[in-house]
């Protein structure tokens, strides 16, 4: 058994992750952004979870949560999964807190950020951008700044299994009715990059898709761009993270 965090729980992909994974015996931490919204998360309570609430556009609720979760039980995974696809917290959300959480807590033996294909058209440009929260921020942009997030963990922390999933464009309450993706599969992947004994799953530095490794853009793996959005993320939140 594994406990595993799994942010932005309270519905769509987190919460089916939430699910599965508790339904397969793990200890997993739940996230919901309000002690309103955590009221959905009765039934994953009732069996066992454990919860953590705090807006992640505000840094204070980030660094709070990464307080409680540190004082309790080493995480053995986290998946990144909270998100919002535009406004001004696209940025906080989306990479500060991520950031946040991972430089903050003990790294666990597996990490999951949340990417998509919007990553593809991210600028690999850092100047200029509100980290803050006060303006808007471009949701590929943000998708290109945590994936490569993923690929430093990769790179600095080679004793972490550190992994980037595009879960597809999927009908969730950010992806609409719409959605052309399977829902099913979405949330597949992240689960078997952080429980799976297979050889494949136990790697790091990946971009996948329905378990399947994907090319991502090409800054992402560029060890320049890497450390440029480090060191702009350590001088906007007063955190290293350490190598």
């Amino acid at each position: 058994m594994s406990r595993i965090l799994v942010t932005g729980s309270t519905d769509g992909l987190g919460r089916l992750t939430a699910e599965t994974m508790q339904a397969a015996g793990h200890q997993v931490v739940v996230h919901a952004r309000s002690d309103e919204r955590a009221q959905s998360l009765r039934p994953l309570l009732a069996g066992g979870a454990e919860v953590v609430v705090g807006d992640f556009s505000e840094r204070d609720a980030v660094l709070r949560i990464a307080g409680a979760l540190g004082r309790g039980p080493r995480l053995d995974a986290v998946i990144h999964n909270v998100g919002v696809y535009d406004g001004p917290a696209v940025l906080p959300v989306n990479v500060v807190a991520p950031y946040l959480l991972t430089a903050l807590l003990p790294l666990p033996e597996r990490v999951v950020f949340l990417s998509s294909g919007m990553h593809l058209s991210g600028r690999a440009r850092l100047d200029g951008l509100d980290w803050t929260g006060h303006r808007a921020g471009s949701y590929s942009d943000s998708k290109l700044f945590v994936t490569t997030l993923m690929a430093a963990v990769a790179r600095l922390h080679p004793d972490v299994f550190s992994n980037a999933v595009d879960p597809g464009w999927v009908p969730t309450r950010m992806g609409g009715a719409g959605a052309s993706d399977d829902l099913e599969l979405g949330h597949r992947t992240q689960e078997w990059l952080v429980t799976s004994t297979e050889a494949a799953a136990r790697t790091s530095g990946g971009y996948w898709y329905h378990r399947e490794l994907r090319q991502p853009h090409a800054s992402v793996h560029d060890t320049g761009f890497q450390d440029r959005l480090l060191e702009t993320l350590a001088e906007q939140t007063g955190i290293e993270l350490q190598a």
